[in-house]
């Protein structure tokens, strides 16, 4: 009982990746390689925004004297929240 597969059906193994699809399209241009404002989302990553807020939230909590930092801490965590929910994310 031996099955084989019909060779017609395989196809070449060529990369599938963004720098082939580059490299084998023609119609590139700088106009086209960069993005517009309607086309880039209109949202930025959480890592990009309030980062000061961050660094006063993470400091507060990291070098803390206090029994219990979150509650010490509450209003620098307070800060980074609403900073966060104005950029659109929900923090828990």
């Amino acid at each position: 009982m031996s099955t084989t597969t019909p060779t017609s059906s395989l196809q070449p193994m060529t990369p599938d990746n963004l720098a082939s699809s580059l490299k084998s399209s023609t119609s590139l241009s700088p106009a086209t390689l960069t993005s517009s404002p309607s086309t880039t989302a209109s949202k930025p990553k959480p890592c990009c925004v309030c980062k000061d807020e961050k660094a006063a939230r993470d400091e507060c909590m990291l070098f803390s004297t206090a029994k219990d930092p979150q509650a010490a801490c509450q209003d620098m965590v307070s800060g980074y929240r609403r900073c966060m929910e104005g950029f659109g994310f929900s923090i828990p």
